[in-house]
C-alpha cells in the first residue's frame, strides 16, 4: 500500500477548518485541489471525513476520533523534517560513550564530566576503557569521541587536533638520575619500563638511541599510565610518559621529573568522531566541550611547577 503523506496535511487542514475552502486557503492551493484530495483521503479511509449538512460540512464521528491523532502526527512530521533548532542543554537527554586513553581519562575524564553534568544536567557520559584502534566502533555509532595519537586512516573519520605533547622522564624521589645532568648514557643505562597496552617493549625511543649508538634495558611493560607510575615510585624503574596527561598523577605520587634527554617530537593528540555527526549539535556541543577542557591541560606549568622540572635537569 502506497500512502501519500501530503493527504495527512490536507486532511488536517479540513479537519481544522471543516470546509473544503478554508483548508484550500490554509494550505494555499486551490478549492478544486483540495477537492480532490479530499476524495483521495475518502478512498484511503474508507470514511466521508466531512459530510454536508445544509450549506456547512460536519466531520463524521471516525474523523473527530482521529483530529488530535492526525494534528499530532502532522507537527511530528514538520519538526523532523524542519532545520535544527537551537540546543536545549537542560532539556537535552542523551547518552555519549567516550573512549580516551588512561593517562587523558584520568587527567581530563573528572573535569569533562563536572562540565557535562554543570551545563546539561540529562546528559549521561559513559567513559569506556581503550581497548585498542577499532574505528568499527567509530563506523557502527558504539563510540562517540575518541582519543588518538594519530590521524585516521578512513576517510569518514573525523579528527581534530588538540594539542601536542613533550615526553619527560618520571622516577621516583632519591632516584640515581635526579643527580647531576641526565646526559644520554645515563639514561640508556638505566633500567626502563614502558607503557604499553599490547606488552611491547620497545617504543620509538629505543629507535632514537640507536641513531646514537645506544641501546637501553626495558625490564617491564605496564598496560596502563597509572600502573607505570606506580611502579617507578617503587622502584628504580624509568618510566617515560607524556608530561602533560601525566603531570598530576606525577605530582600526586611526588614522583620526580625530568627532561628527556632523547631529541624526539612532540606526541599530538587528536579527537576522533564519525562524520554522520558533523551536524550533529548536541555531538558539536560535546566535542567542543572536550577540546576545551583538555587544552587546559596544555597550559604552562605555574610557577610553583617550573622549579621541580629545572632543578631535576641540573
Amino acid at each position: 500500500m502506497q500512502l501519500d503523506l501530503n493527504l495527512l496535511t490536507a486532511l488536517d487542514a479540513l479537519l481544522e477548518e471543516g470546509s473544503v475552502a478554508g483548508a484550500a486557503a490554509r494550505l494555499h492551493v486551490t478549492p478544486p485541489a483540495m477537492s480532490r484530495s479530499l476524495g483521495r483521503i475518502r478512498k484511503a479511509t474508507g470514511d466521508q471525513i466531512l459530510v454536508r449538512t445544509g450549506r456547512s460540512m460536519v466531520p463524521t464521528t471516525r474523523a473527530l476520533a482521529m483530529r488530535a491523532e492526525v494534528h499530532a502526527l502532522v507537527q511530528q512530521a514538520h519538526q523532523l523534517l524542519s532545520a535544527q533548532q537551537e540546543l536545549d542543554l537542560a532539556a537535552l537527554d542523551r547518552v555519549f560513550t567516550v573512549r580516551w586513553h588512561d593517562a587523558l581519562t584520568a587527567a581530563s575524564g573528572t573535569a569533562l564530566i563536572a562540565a557535562v553534568h554543570r551545563r546539561a544536567p540529562g546528559v549521561r557520559l559513559r567513559l569506556s576503557a581503550e581497548p585498542g584502534t577499532d574505528d568499527a566502533e567509530l563506523r557502527r555509532g558504539e563510540v562517540d569521541l575518541e582519543s588518538s595519537a594519530g590521524t585516521p586512516a578512513l576517510p569518514d573519520i573525523r579528527h581534530r587536533l588538540v594539542g601536542r605533547d613533550r615526553l619527560v622522564v618520571a622516577v621516583r624521589p632519591g632516584h640515581p638520575l635526579t643527580e647531576g645532568p641526565l646526559s644520554l648514557e645515563r639514561y640508556a643505562a638505566a633500567e626502563h619500563l614502558t607503557v604499553s597496552r599490547r606488552g611491547n617493549l620497545r617504543d620509538p625511543i629505543d629507535d632514537a638511541l640507536s641513531t646514537h649508538g645506544l641501546e637501553r634495558r626495558v625490564a617491564a611493560a605496564g598496560p596502563t599510565a597509572a600502573f607505570a607510575l606506580q611502579l617507578a615510585l617503587e622502584t628504580d624503574l624509568v618510566v617515560t610518559l607524556p608530561d602533560a596527561v601525566t603531570r598530576a598523577a606525577r605530582e600526586q605520587l611526588g614522583l620526580a621529573t625530568l627532561p628527556l634527554p632523547v631529541p624526539l617530537p612532540d606526541v599530538p593528540l587528536y579527537l576522533l568522531w564519525h562524520q554522520r555527526y558533523d551536524d550533529d549539535r548536541a555531538h558539536t556541543w560535546l566535542r567542543d566541550l572536550a577540546t576545551d577542557t583538555i587544552r587546559a591541560l596544555f597550559t604552562p606549568p605555574t610557577d610553583a611547577q617550573q622549579p621541580l622540572i629545572e632543578e631535576a635537569g641540573r
